[in-house]
């Protein structure tokens, strides 16, 4: 724990999690030996959060550009990226969206508790170019669970899809992951949304206890201003329509 944080802290959660499956179906009892708070937080050390240069990041006036090209490339991995950088999750959340997740008329996409880092249900307001991805996949692939279905029936894109992307388009100083850096620099510099709001548009954890049982919101139509702003920022003019991401047939 000392060492490898996010990777320790992960695995623990994973192990917590199992271990609480177990006990409600009956194959273990007693007190859970892997939950943090209130047991092994008072045994090791504290665990610390990511810093920002961790996953390398693009700048976020560079974002418009990037974008711009990739949407210029007809393929399912290229729309799950869009989509992934407009909306701000993490590249699990949208490998791993289904369609039922989606109500279309609300413009909300509801990402359950289980693949969530935070274990806690998320909601995602759509914006107005998002929510055309959303419509143009299900129109492109109507049958099936996933969003951005992969090449084997039933099964959603490969992991490494989105980062492939970016090898394939030369994109080597930023990571997927890092776009989510990218939404929070321009949010707090460009934007006069507060903190708050962009915390909980990153979906992060509130770690002080007195100030996560006060926030009980959230703060989803704030949320929804925000994400319409990054999108209008992300998508300029010049970028052109959302053209149909198709996938290529197998070779």
């Amino acid at each position: 724990m000392s060492k490898k944080h996010e990777t320790a802290s992960r695995l623990r959660g994973r192990i917590e999690r199992v271990l609480d499956a177990a006990k409600a179906e009956g194959l273990r009892s007693g007190e859970n030996p892997a939950q943090w708070r209130g047991h092994l937080d008072q045994l090791l050390p504290k665990r610390q959060r990511l810093t920002r240069g961790h996953h390398a990041a693009m700048a976020y006036s560079e974002v418009p550009g990037f974008i711009a090209d990739l949407q210029k490339r007809q393929a399912i991995a290229a729309a799950a990226l869009v989509f992934t950088i407009l909306t701000a999750v993490r590249s699990g959340e949208t490998l791993l969206a289904k369609r039922k997740e989606f109500d279309l008329d609300r413009a909300v996409w509801v990402v359950p508790p289980e693949r969530m880092k935070a274990w806690r249900e998320h909601r995602v307001p759509l914006s107005r170019r998002a929510l055309k991805i959303v419509k143009q996949a299900m129109a492109d692939y109507p049958e099936g669970d996933f969003l951005f279905p992969g090449q084997k029936a039933g099964r959603p894109l490969s992991a490494m899809a989105l980062e492939m992307m970016l090898r394939r388009m030369k994109i080597e100083h930023a990571t997927v992951h890092g776009f989510r850096s990218s939404f929070g620099d321009w949010a707090s510099e460009c934007t006069n949304f507060t903190n708050e709001v962009c915390e909980a548009a990153l979906a992060h954890v509130i770690e002080d206890e007195a100030e996560a049982a006060y926030r009980r919101g959230d703060l989803f139509e704030k949320r929804r201003k925000l994400m319409e702003a990054w999108a209008v920022y992300c998508v300029a003019p010049k970028a052109g329509k959302i053209v149909a991401f198709r996938r290529k047939a197998a070779t």
